[in-house]
């Protein structure tokens, strides 16, 4: 078993239209531990979106490649998209199914028998304290209600990488800190978590791993200690890497 679950390599997106080219990805290379809880980070339009619809399939990449435990997601993506969750920034769901529903069509998706589905189903309720929202609408949930019944939807098929796009985007601290709970609950167990986030102290609070990508490009990887060596925090290594890299672009 290899030491790495996600391996990309010289990955390019280039978006088309008739009128003009955008480059989004630009030959990037990056890897991430087995078991880790690696954080994504950078700005609005730096590539961590496309990046990430790559990884999952929503996108193809122009070139490079990219493999999930040893399963390339573009020549075997069936078995690839089974080995990745994804908890997207947008809720991307129906707002009349229930939180129960969102779980049981994703888990029919993936082709989970009947009776699997409803044990899996019930574990991530009771898991995520949802037991008295199981049969409520997505619309009338609360914000953070919300995110945990993406989450759990992102985890009925136990997949192996869990890809979480800002999370808690829109959810109070409390709620914020409880979900935070979670996800350490579930690295702990040994779930590889990738997590890109606007609140750097989530980040700082969370991950071991970090890499910053920065006008498609990263620009800087390596471990959470590695980026607050000199007492710094992580949003102040953060705002100096990408100014320093936004600056050497300039020139």
């Amino acid at each position: 078993m290899s030491e790495y679950i996600l391996k990309i390599k010289n990955l390019t997106k280039v978006y088309r239209d008739r009128k003009q080219e955008k480059l989004a990805v630009n030959d990037i290379s990056l890897s991430v531990r087995r078991g880790s809880f690696f954080g994504l980070l950078g700005p609005n339009g730096a590539g961590k979106s496309t990046t990430i619809h790559c990884i999952t399939g929503i996108a193809q990449p122009t070139s490079g490649t990219i493999t999930i435990d040893g399963v390339d997601v573009v020549k075997d993506y069936k078995l690839a998209r089974t080995k990745v969750g994804l908890s997207p920034q947008e809720f991307n769901v129906n707002i009349f199914n229930t939180t129960e529903q969102l779980m049981d069509y994703m888990g029919g998706y993936y082709g989970i028998k009947k009776a699997a589905r409803k044990a899996k189903i019930d574990q991530l309720v009771e898991r995520f304290d949802l037991t008295e929202h199981r049969q409520v609408v997505f619309q009338r949930l609360s914000g953070g209600l919300k995110r945990r019944a993406i989450l759990g939807r992102a985890l009925i098929h136990t997949p192996d990488l869990l890809i979480l796009d800002e999370p808690t985007a829109g959810v109070d601290v409390e709620q914020r800190h409880d979900l935070w709970g979670y996800l350490r609950e579930l690295n702990e167990m040994g779930k590889t978590i990738i997590l890109t986030s606007h609140y750097l102290e989530e980040i700082q609070a969370l991950c071991d791993d970090i890499a910053i990508i920065n006008r498609g490009q990263i620009v800087a990887h390596g471990t959470k200690a590695e980026f607050m060596k000199d007492g710094k925090s992580v949003e102040e290594a953060y705002l100096e890497i990408t100014r320093a890299a936004n600056n050497n672009s300039a020139v």
